[in-house]
């Protein structure tokens, strides 16, 4: 079974695990990595990193929300304009809540705050591919085991 007939059979459960592990690896990567640089308690930045993973997945939601419901009212295709505006909007509204949180947190300048930001979204550009291209493969591994295991007891 090729992987593009499997993604739409992905269950609501299964979006959560991955988003789930998405999210537990990438705090478990970058908190002890930015408390390393930025010589500040793990714990502390580990807070952050879970703010920002949790405010990250509330977003994309609520983005994803608008941006369907603004797509059904204009009526625009999601060709590459549209996917590229809908990153760039993405990453725009992320960037006006988190650049002032990690500020504030980490009592550094704002403009200290948007370079780690940027940082961060220089990390999550590999690590997403990465990780999805690795979930697709231990997927449709599991999946035909499933199928061939199934054939088999018939």
């Amino acid at each position: 079974m090729s992987q593009s007939g499997q993604f739409a059979r992905r269950s609501f459960k299964e979006r959560v695990l991955h988003a789930s592990l998405f999210e537990v690896i990438a705090v478990g990567v970058c908190a002890p990595i930015l408390a390393w640089l930025m010589g500040k308690s793990l714990a502390h930045v580990g807070a952050l990193t879970l703010m920002f993973s949790a405010i990250a997945m509330l977003w994309n939601m609520l983005f994803n929300l608008m941006f369907d419901a603004a797509q059904r009212h204009m009526g625009f295709e999601r060709g590459l304009w549209a996917r590229i505006s809908h990153a760039l909007l993405f990453e725009a509204g992320l960037i006006l809540v988190l650049v002032p949180l990690a500020a504030w947190w980490l009592s550094i300048s704002l403009v200290a705050a948007f370079f780690l930001d940027i940082g961060l979204v220089l990390f999550f550009l590999p690590y997403t591919l990465g990780y999805n291209w690795a979930y697709d493969s231990l997927r449709e591994r599991y999946v035909n085991r499933r199928a061939a295991s199934r054939l088999a007891c018939r």
